[in-house]
């Protein structure tokens, strides 16, 4: 495995949700605990900056450079990571909904980048087609004008999503086959959200290398599932190289998206809002109106309509982000 800078708590938590899994009536969910890796207010994208930070620190560089949505959980893990890294940090962040509401633009993760030192600019849109490649392409502008500053600036990828970060996620899929062994239970399906691909990526990679073929699900956001499978798949095979692994030890067949239920990125429609409160009533969990609500969204779908059977257990990858909440306080009165 390639050098890592520490950030992650872990393992993190494997638990059961009883009371929802009863509201439901089926199957039995269970959910990993990515909230709780340990750095801001905890989320996946800390297992990836363990590789990407020390990747930085081994070429010298000075700056992390990232962009993301407003309120980005990603830009806020990148911030804190600088931060007990030694190292500055820009971010390049853009509020999608063009809201103006000052709970949304001061508060949540934006609050937390300027309490760990980060700065900040904000990006106008203009000209944007796809929101990952405008992102990316505007953390690689900011790259290029650190240099000709004289600055070693480091750029991170929307969502810390590429090979490298991936293996983030090829540990967490080792951590959850040894839990699910210590427990005798047999896991029928991994549900996350599927966006920027690294998280969804790293996971098949890491169940390939463990020849544990537990299916895994990506719940999209707006992203057509074609499109969202074939990225995975380009990064998982990376990640898989990356480790060493043989060529097709990674298949095609892996990887599986759909989007149930999709909604505009950023947004927190009354569906994402129910299955917010739904968790938190029901099991004491918070997640996140971004990815982990729309993920839950989409699991509820499945299994309302018949996806999952009684007997199954599925586990919910819970890959943080409840800092972001208190910038959507309004939404919630």
């Amino acid at each position: 495995m390639l050098p890592r800078f520490p950030l992650v708590q872990g393992p993190t938590p494997l638990q059961p949700l009883p009371r929802l899994s009863r509201l439901l009536g089926g199957p039995s969910l269970w959910v990993k605990r990515d909230d709780l890796t340990g750095l801001a207010t905890g989320g996946n994208k800390t297992r990836k900056l363990e590789f990407l930070v020390a990747d930085a620190l081994n070429k010298g560089a000075d700056i992390l450079v990232t962009a993301g949505s407003l309120q980005s959980n990603h830009a806020c893990q990148t911030a804190a990571a600088a931060a007990r890294a030694g190292l500055e940090c820009r971010l390049l962040l853009w509020n999608m909904s063009g809201t103006a509401d000052p709970t949304h633009l001061n508060n949540g993760n934006v609050l937390l980048n300027r309490l760990y030192g980060a700065g900040m600019q904000e990006l106008s849109g203009v000209g944007a087609t796809s929101e990952i490649a405008y992102l990316n392409a505007e953390m690689e502008r900011a790259v290029v004008q650190l240099l000709g500053a004289g600055r070693k600036p480091y750029g991170i990828p929307v969502g810390a999503s590429n090979a490298l970060g991936a293996l983030g996620y090829v540990i967490c899929a080792a951590e959850l086959v040894e839990q699910a062994r210590e427990r005798g239970l047999k896991i029928d399906c991994i549900v996350l959200k599927s966006g920027s691909a690294g998280t969804h990526a790293g996971l098949v990679a890491g169940l390939a290398s463990a020849n544990a073929r537990i299916p895994v699900l990506g719940i999209g956001g707006g992203k057509s599932p074609a499109n969202l499978e074939a990225a995975v798949f380009r990064v998982a095979e990376e990640a898989a190289g990356l480790l060493g692994m043989p060529r097709g030890v990674v298949q095609r067949s892996d990887v599986v998206a759909t989007d149930p239920d999709p909604v505009g990125y950023g947004e927190l429609t009354k569906p994402v809002a129910e299955a917010i409160g739904l968790v938190a009533r029901t099991e004491g969990i918070l997640l996140d109106p971004v990815y982990t609500g729309r993920a839950m969204v989409g699991l509820l779908h499945l299994i309302r309509s018949g996806r999952f059977r009684s007997d199954e257990n599925v586990v919910f990858l819970h890959t943080g982000g409840t800092g972001s909440l208190f910038g959507y306080a309004q939404d919630f009165q």
